[in-house]
């Protein structure tokens, strides 16, 4: 029973549904994994072992009496440091919020544990989501389990590979520009940025409201279905969450193994251009034949505005964050620090607690939203948004899905581009012009490259419906 951290989320509810294992061997085979693993990998911020267990123990007692019947009960999880958790430390992977006991739980945690989840631990990331790497981190590098000399990607770097190593099923992220997809992709998991409003995201720290969305990370696209019909659905704490109908949030498992024979596959030429790492174009043009040899068909699209996508993005993205980070002043919250005023007490405690990364974010957020910059930088950045949305909106009426690498490159090294801010944010360009248009898009695990280093493909679909992109990813992993 050693190894039952290697088990799928569908896998080990059929176990555990069937009393062969039960919830608290597999919390402790998780357990055991993070810490044989996190020494190297520094995956977790916080390990909630006791709490952990102790819920594990009271999910087989109801288990016993029928009273849970959730695919996610009694399934170890860990959540992204963004959200917060009653009475468990959470800090956004920033030291400025060191110490910070939120007195309530994030909407997304509780559907969770309302399903008999087991939370055991909160992930490393990119402070407040900035970042493409997890190298920012207050409290660490994550390394690549699959090569400790590489990252795991960003922001969600934490979260990717405790999966990809067993750190519990499956995690749940957070996605402003690629934060779920890129680990997913440098990691060599699944992970899904849904549609906005989608899942709800009370209790998420923010990046940038407009762009930021809840959504989980899981070894393949079946696991994603079941953890998507706990988590989606209208949450009355958040007014941007999505009202369906009576049967909403639907059943995303309800259409996966569907035949995708006649199905139209968009590629856009935008995404197979120049900076396009040869190594990833192989392994995603592979995946393509595969497509076509179940029947689908591909078709040449074009999403011209996409050489404005990362401008555009960045734009608006960091005046939100310039403003949402304005709240962090030490005084509520967070660190605490002597001065002889509230101006050098709070200027002391961002000097302390913000990485560079969030200063280089607050001071360009807050010149574009200036006076006499506003129209000329965030108002055109708006209006460029609107043009990407026309973009796939119309290629989207075209085609049943678009198909794009996730990430133009493969992973890279520790370090290799850290110095280069501006670098750093081009490793984006595949992911950060999702968000802005609010469609889903999924990562799949598409293949490795020759020095076995993962390769993400993307599959891009209309508002609403992550279900069709969950058995394009089904059939091509089944296949």
């Amino acid at each position: 029973m050693k190894d039952l951290y290697k088990l799928t989320v569908k896998e080990a509810s059929e176990k555990i549904q069937a009393g062969e294992i039960s919830s608290e061997e597999l919390t402790k085979s998780c357990l055991e994994r993070v810490k044989e693993m996190e020494p190297e990998i520094n995956a977790f911020i916080t390990v909630t072992e006791k709490y952990a267990l102790t819920r594990a123990k009271e999910i087989d007692k109801k288990l016993s009496k029928k009273e849970l019947r959730s695919p996610l009960v009694g399934i170890p999880y860990s959540l992204k440091d963004v959200y917060v958790t009653k009475g468990i430390e959470t800090t956004a992977g920033s030291r400025i919020l060191k110490g910070y006991i939120p007195q309530y739980d994030a909407t997304v945690h509780r559907r969770i544990e309302e399903a008999g989840g087991i939370l055991i631990g909160k992930t490393n990331c990119d402070p407040f989501g900035f970042g493409s790497s997890t190298e920012h981190s207050g409290y660490g590098v994550t390394k690549n389990p699959n090569n400790t000399d590489y990252v795991p990607g960003g922001s969600s770097g934490g979260s990717g590979a405790a999966v990809a190593y067993g750190g519990g099923l499956y995690s749940i992220a957070e996605d402003t520009g690629g934060s779920i997809r890129c680990p997913a992709s440098f990691c060599g998991v699944d992970g899904l940025k849904v549609t906005y409003g989608r899942v709800s995201r009370y209790g998420a720290l923010a990046y940038a409201s407009s762009y930021d969305t809840v959504g989980p990370i899981a070894q393949n696209a079946e696991d994603i279905a079941l953890i998507m019909s706990v988590i989606a659905g209208k949450d009355p704490f958040d007014a941007t969450s999505f009202e369906g109908g009576k049967d909403d949030p639907p059943d995303y498992s309800r259409n996966l193994g569907k035949s995708l024979k006649g199905r139209k596959i968009g590629l856009p030429k935008e995404y197979y251009g120049k900076g396009l790492d040869d190594e990833v174009r192989n392994v995603i043009e592979k995946a393509i034949d595969k497509y076509k040899s179940l029947g689908c068909e591909t078709v040449e699209i074009s999403l011209p505005y996409t050489e404005f996508a990362i401008a555009a993005y960045y734009v608006v993205g960091i005046s939100e964050a310039s403003s949402n980070l304005a709240r962090y002043d030490g005084i509520r919250y967070g660190i605490d620090v002597e001065a002889e005023g509230w101006k050098e007490k709070m200027q002391e405690v961002r000097s302390r607690g913000f990485s560079d990364e969030a200063k280089r974010r607050i001071m360009v957020g807050t010149y574009a939203l200036s006076k006499g910059y506003a129209d000329k930088y965030y108002k055109k950045a708006q209006k460029v948004r609107q043009l990407l949305r026309n973009d796939f909106e119309r290629a989207l009426n075209e085609v049943d899905i678009i198909l794009t690498p996730t990430m133009p490159v493969l992973p890279f090294k520790i370090g290799e581009n850290i110095d280069d801010p501006l670098k750093m944010w081009l490793v984006d360009a595949f992911t950060a012009a999702i968000n802005p248009v609010g469609v889903p898009a999924l990562s799949v695990n598409a293949g490795t490259s020759k020095d076995g280093l993962p390769v993400g493909m993307q599959l891009i679909g209309p508002h609403f419906l992550e279900d069709r992109l969950l058995n394009f990813a089904h059939i091509f992993e089944a296949s």
